[in-house]
């Protein structure tokens, strides 16, 4: 019984310190104005890139649970196939930047070790594959050169480490842990000095580690050497996969994946269309929030075409837009039926994003707003369209019209652009108001 009992309190104890190692309460250093320039990005392109993408598999995760055959294999033989020469640094930026993406988080090292830039800490890295270019070096030098913020992901789980070590690879056995492994924990903070040191200011950083402590110590390191720089996971709230329900206060970053699979997958794939990242987009800044959305290059280093269609589509539109996501916040009330609101910092200028389905080029809708009021002096326009001409059709005044009631406040909107030759454009409409009545 004696015996049973101290096994039990044992137990219980290696439990305990596991929950306090994952419960560690976040540090957050970064500086308030820091986090509103932060949040004024509004939205950012996500990369998930490594040698493993060869395959087509998830990201990182088969190495846990494999045999030591596959290890072996995965570790010694995969990356001495890596070779991406179809990389090109600025076409990736420059897709991003014509989206409206205002910075970029690539991952320098994900969860299975393989570091995506040049180290000293281990061989098992970028400069030892067929390629062996620094593709973080050159993103970097992109990203500035073409005025995006830089961000890198890094994980501080690092399953190839483990595996050297003779540890058991997992995500939350205590062992795998950096708060339980020493030496594991002086690994990645040396990795995370070569990152914040070697590549000039590095703006955002990601931290996606199992537990909090592995985080904290990292944000550490990244503060130290450089306190402008904006820790996102690690020191606030970023759901993955999923949107908050009602506005949290910001700073906060929700980041998706444009198909079901973080890094590019040739089969299997069920892709997200433009239009649902453009309304993810909307609801999560009317939310107070920022659009981390993923995309994953090949193992050639290519977008491959059904991302790259989709993201285009999402650069017209925000090409017509983008104003609407300059300097602007959430509403008090953040949404009305089909339409979410995003206002000016003094609240005298609204934009209104309506998204209705099949809204036919030259029809003209009416909407009721409530928690918007006009003024004499409040005028109102269509982003992207003059208000003056539908072409083809001389006699047809497509002008938005404005009027305050004691109830409401009614815009009757013609949809008048032509974005496609075949006239079909099933995206949200943006519409600014601007002199509003701020009194209540």
């Amino acid at each position: 019984m004696k015996l049973r009992i101290i096994l039990v309190f044992i137990w219980l104890s290696v439990i305990s310190v596991k929950v306090n190692a994952q419960e560690v309460k976040p540090l957050n250093l970064n500086k308030p104005e820091r986090e509103q320039w932060f949040t004024d990005l509004g939205f950012g392109m996500f990369i998930h890139w490594s040698m493993d993408v060869q395959l087509g598999m998830v990201i990182s995760h088969s190495m846990v649970g494999a045999s030591n055959d596959y290890l072996n294999r995965y570790i010694n033989e995969l990356p001495k196939t890596f070779n991406p020469v179809n990389f090109d640094a600025r076409e990736w930026v420059s897709a991003a930047k014509l989206a409206g993406m205002r910075y970029i988080v690539f991952t320098a090292k994900h969860h299975n070790g393989y570091c995506m830039y040049d180290t000293k800490t281990t061989d098992f890295n970028i400069m030892n594959s067929p390629y062996g270019k620094d593709v973080t070096k050159m993103l970097v030098d992109a990203c500035r050169e073409a005025g995006i913020a830089v961000g890198l992901y890094f994980s501080p789980d690092d399953f190839y480490f483990l595996h050297k070590q003779g540890t058991l690879i997992s995500r939350v056995r205590e062992e795998a842990l950096a708060s339980s492994n020493p030496e594991l924990n002086a690994y990645v903070k040396k990795q995370m000095k070569e990152l914040m040191i070697n590549y000039g200011k590095i703006d955002i950083v990601f931290l996606d580690g199992m537990e909090q402590f592995s985080k904290t110590e990292l944000a550490k390191v990244c503060w130290d050497i450089n306190p402008d720089v904006v820790v996102t996971r690690g020191a606030m709230e970023t759901p993955e996969q999923e949107t908050p329900e009602t506005p949290i206060p910001s700073p906060w970053e929700a980041c998706y994946t444009f198909g079901d699979q973080w890094q590019y997958r040739p089969t299997n794939e069920n892709y997200k269309t433009a239009k649902d990242a453009i309304l993810k987009l909307i609801e999560i800044k009317a939310k107070g929030g920022n659009l981390l959305l993923n995309f994953g290059p090949d193992a050639f280093g290519n977008f491959p075409k059904e991302q790259q269609g989709a993201l285009n589509e999402i650069s017209l539109w925000m090409f017509i837009n983008q104003e609407a996501f300059n300097q602007t916040e959430p509403h008090h009330t953040i949404k009305e039926g089909n339409m979410w609101f995003l206002t000016s910092k003094d609240k005298k200028t609204a934009y209104v994003f309506i998204d209705t389905d099949e809204w036919k080029y030259g029809d003209r809708k009416l909407f009721s707003i409530e928690t918007l009021k006009a003024t004499k002096k409040s005028q109102i326009f269509v982003l992207g369209h003059n208000g003056i001409v539908k072409e083809y059709d001389k006699n047809v005044d497509p002008a938005p019209v404005i009027k305050q009631t004691n109830e409401v406040m009614e815009i009757s909107i013609t949809r008048s652009q032509r974005i496609y030759n075949d006239r079909k454009w099933n995206n949200p409409i943006v519409v600014k108001i601007t002199e509003l009545d701020i009194s209540e």
